[in-house]
């Protein structure tokens, strides 16, 4: 599923966006200020960012520059009542995609970020290929080589992820946060055995390699 942090310290208006983007089956992650939005975005996986500037704590631009120094593709859109050339220049400037006015019919901005998702290569029923591995979101699907890849759904979603980002590392922490959610039992040790169960079930792979970075966690890098 698609994963949007929206920072917006209008409650109202955060929740009417959120509540937009779960209509249309993507998961909606809010944050009342950029203090808290940089904190889910440090502890988390997201695919796209949707912004106001100004906010208490930390505003829209300081938080795109912080967003931009650890990812330089992940696509960020400012919903703002700044409508002024300046403001625009400086959003661009620090890296956002795309720029919305307030206030603004909520089906333009609904057309807009799936544009922008479009052009991230992020779509909820698209398929990843990477060499002989072929994998299909909508259908929870894995082929290698035209033979089906036995992937548990954890399995499928760790494997998907990884190799959506290629070489950007994701934390155990991360990972944990993500895919195995409020589950007490789960530890870091619990990672690193999916990783090892995910090594030996993508041998037959020639497109990736699934890399420890020590210390930190893991990534796949395309061969």
């Amino acid at each position: 599923m698609i994963k949007i942090l929206v920072a917006e310290d209008d409650g109202a208006l955060n929740d009417l966006v959120c509540a937009m983007l779960a209509k249309d089956g993507i998961e909606a992650v809010p944050a009342r200020d950029g203090v808290q939005a940089l904190q889910s975005f440090e502890s988390g996986t997201f695919d796209m960012v949707i912004s106001d500037i100004m906010m208490p704590g930390m505003d829209g631009f300081a938080l795109a520059e912080r967003i931009r120094r650890k990812d330089s593709r992940i696509p960020i859109l400012f919903m703002t009542a700044l409508d002024d050339k300046p403001a625009k220049q400086r959003g661009y400037g620090v890296g956002i995609d795309d720029y919305v006015v307030k206030p603004f019919d909520t089906d333009i901005l609904l057309l807009r970020v799936r544009a922008l998702l479009r052009r991230a290569h992020i779509e909820q029923s698209r398929e990843l290929v990477a060499g002989n591995l072929r994998m299909n979101e909508e259908e929870h699907t894995a082929y290698v080589n035209g033979e089906e890849l036995p992937l548990t759904v954890r399995e499928f979603d760790l494997l998907y992820k990884l190799l959506s980002y290629p070489r950007r590392t994701f934390s155990r922490a991360q990972l944990m946060d993500e895919f195995w959610d409020y589950d007490s039992s789960a530890t870091s040790r619990t990672v690193d055995v999916y990783m090892s169960k995910l090594r030996e079930k993508t041998a037959g792979c020639d497109g990736f390699e699934i890399v420890t970075v020590h210390g930190l966690g893991y990534k796949a890098v395309m061969k």
